[in-house]
């Protein structure tokens, strides 16, 4: 087991404690002082140093010195221990200090923040480094349920505690509580794999969903029946019958209305109109043939004139274009030979010169006349081939430009001529296109439109003629067909009035239907919640069975203490806590203090041997106790003394024992 042992914790400046120093040389000690005297600070800053809380676990504390109210400024707030750790001494120090900053042109210094510095054995170190070296010494939580006897009961959540428990007591298996129940031996088909928890919830959130659709089903059913229509006296096979035989009645009046109309005299009168309307078109088509086949063969002519001349256009803008191009080539060419010309002449202008070295350039000696004129007529000549040849090369660029300007020009001369020769024949078929305007002009203005056609106007006045006589025929029948279509709508007013009753009785056959599918639904929804209470029976049942093995487990782990891990409710179902008792009295309510310590000392005890880890344990308000049991971790224990006026330490080397 892993033994941590404090051998001395110093404070200065910590929550109004100037300066104290606890030598408790790895033993167990008593602490005796008046209320206000500093006994809790001492557990804090024993806290603090490690986690940065107080001993209620609290974050945010004030660790200041406070005189008159206000904070002391500019003090070191400092807490400094020593422990014995498995043998190995181990000092850990942390100083918590104002930042003070002067600005910039200011003569004061101003309070911008804190800093927190830390040591290990006396040497500076990082945060991290720090808390590493705590966190290696053992878990936060754990060293709090090992320091403080009212931690476990009084700041752990109920269902941390409850799953610390299981952990001390290793937990039972789903199926040893099964086969210690008979009344269980269903509850793996039932669960289909899931855990307990979540079968509970899934039943719970099918009871909720089963119980709200049981509430709207009486709603619904209501609903359908204050909307259900008056059906009393009303025959469906009857207003059937009845419906067949109106609508025969109606069928046969609107044969006589189509009989009246339809009369054989109008129908021959009709037949002959339809004669005459072909006569007509016949006559439309015959009329448009004769004056519009020259008009025709005219606008046929214009656009094929029209057509070659965009032909011609279309050469002669090609042509020019060639003509322009070779009118830029010409220019070029003749640019080039005036440039060549200047070349040549430059050339020709060029004189003889000759510099030799009249001296040997091996000895340095003046050279013969001989050598001289020899060196000077070699010169001579290779000048005069340099220039022939440089002559003749601009004499042959120049005679070749000046035949492809001549043969250019001679081409542009031909294309103009060609371009002239285009833009004539444009002329000549632009006055054609002028001539067959003209002859359309008059085409047009000669046709006759069609209204004038003799023929024409014959057909139409025939057909007028007809239609005025059907039109009179039809006058004489529509007093018959009146009486006719009277009845009809009576017949057709008794049709709808039967139909309303029929879907009376569909409205009133459907609801009923809905109704027996709802009352159904809602027998069904009861039997399927019958069967989610049993199944809650079953988890419930359950739980009970594994919380009373559970239990029996886990309070054989402890002296004093002793675990309720659920508790029954009113409607017989099961609510999982955690409560402790000692005597039967809840550790929440009714416990007095002396009792408290004790089942807290009880529970770092199993706590301990559970984690392999002995730390020293801080008990405050100790009057009340009169005997405590015997540790192998060291105990601190803070007293209250209304005499002591200042913390007074007593030194002890054991406990007696509890009876």
């Amino acid at each position: 087991m892993k033994q941590i042992k404090l051998l001395n914790l110093v404070l200065t400046n910590f929550k109004g404690i100037k300066h104290f120093e606890l030598n408790a040389s790895g033993g167990n000690v008593r602490i005796y002082g008046d209320n206000a005297t500093g006994k809790t600070t001492l557990f804090d800053a024993f806290v603090y140093l490690l986690f940065d809380k107080d001993s209620q676990n609290q974050k945010e504390f004030g660790i200041k010195t406070l005189v008159a109210g206000k904070v002391q400024h500019k003090l070191n707030h400092e807490v400094e221990a020593t422990f014995l750790v498995d043998e190995q001494e181990l000092t850990l120090k942390k100083v918590f200090s104002e930042k003070w900053t002067k600005k910039r042109g200011s003569v004061t210094a101003d309070f911008t923040g804190h800093t927190t510095d830390y040591y290990i054995n006396g040497v500076p170190s990082k945060k991290k480094e720090y808390t590493d070296k705590v966190a290696s010494l053992v878990d936060e939580d754990i060293f709090k349920l090992l320091t403080s006897p009212g931690y476990f009961n009084e700041q752990l959540h109920w269902k941390k505690r409850r799953d610390l428990l299981l952990e001390i007591a290793e937990d039972v298996t789903d199926q040893d509580v099964i086969n210690s129940n008979a009344g269980l031996s269903k509850l793996a088909d039932v669960l289909s794999g899931r855990s307990i928890e979540d079968h509970k919830k899934v039943i719970a959130a099918k009871r909720k969903e089963i119980n709200q659709e049981l509430d709207r089903i009486p709603i619904r059913i209501d609903e359908i029946n204050r909307n259900l229509p008056d059906v009393n006296g009303l025959d469906k096979a009857g207003i059937e019958s009845q419906l067949t035989e109106l609508n025969n009645q109606i069928e046969a009046k609107q044969g006589q209305i189509s009989d009246i109309r339809n009369g054989s005299e109008v129908n021959n009168i009709r037949k002959q109109i339809s004669d005459i309307d072909l006569q007509i078109a016949n006559a439309k088509n015959e009329h448009a043939q004769q004056g519009q086949q020259e008009l025709y063969g005219l606008k046929a002519r214009l656009q094929e004139e029209q057509s070659n001349i965009n032909i011609l256009q279309s050469k002669i803008k090609s042509k020019d274009q060639q003509y322009q191009m070779n009118k830029e080539y010409i220019a070029d060419l003749t640019e080039k030979m005036d440039r060549w010309r200047s070349y040549w002449q430059e050339i020709n202008s060029r004189e003889f010169t000759h510099e030799a070295d009249c001296n040997c350039p091996t000895c340095g000696q003046e050279l013969p006349q001989e050598q001289l004129e020899q060196a000077r007529d070699k010169a001579l000549i290779q000048f005069n081939a340099d220039k022939s040849n440089e002559l003749e090369r601009y004499k042959n660029k120049g005679l070749e430009a000046k035949a492809n300007v001549e043969k250019t020009q001679a081409e542009n001369e031909k294309i103009d001529f060609e371009i002239q020769k285009l833009k004539s024949q444009i002329d000549e078929k632009q006055a054609q296109v002028v001539k067959i305007h003209s002859k359309i002009n008059e085409s047009e203005s000669s046709v006759k439109p069609i209204d004038e056609n003799p023929l024409y106007q014959k057909l139409v006045q025939d057909r007028q003629a007809l239609e005025q006589k059907i039109y009179e025929m039809q006058q004489s029948v529509e007093t018959s067909i009146q009486i006719v279509q009277s009845e009809i709508n009576e017949l057709m007013g008794r049709q709808s009035a039967l139909n309303i009753d029929l879907s009376k009785l569909a409205q009133s056959e459907q609801s009923q239907k809905r109704i027996i599918e709802l009352e159904q639904q809602e027998k069904d929804l009861a039997a399927e919640f019958d069967q989610l209470e049993h199944e809650l029976y079953l988890a419930e049942e359950f739980i009970r069975t594994k919380v009373n093995l559970l239990e029996d487990k886990i309070n054989s782990k402890f002296k004093f203490a002793r675990f309720n891990l659920f508790k029954e409710n009113i409607n017989g179902g099961l609510e999982e806590i955690c409560d402790t008792t000692y005597n039967g009295v809840p550790y929440s309510s009714g416990l007095n203090n002396a009792a408290r310590i004790l089942v807290g000392l009880d529970i770092i005890q199993t706590l301990s041997d559970h984690y392999g880890i002995s730390a020293p344990i801080f008990i405050d308000n100790a009057e009340s106790v009169t005997n405590l049991p015997e540790f192998e971790s060291q105990i601190i224990t803070l007293y209250v003394s209304e005499r002591d006026k200042k913390l007074r330490v007593e030194a002890t080397k054991e406990y007696a024992k509890s009876s």
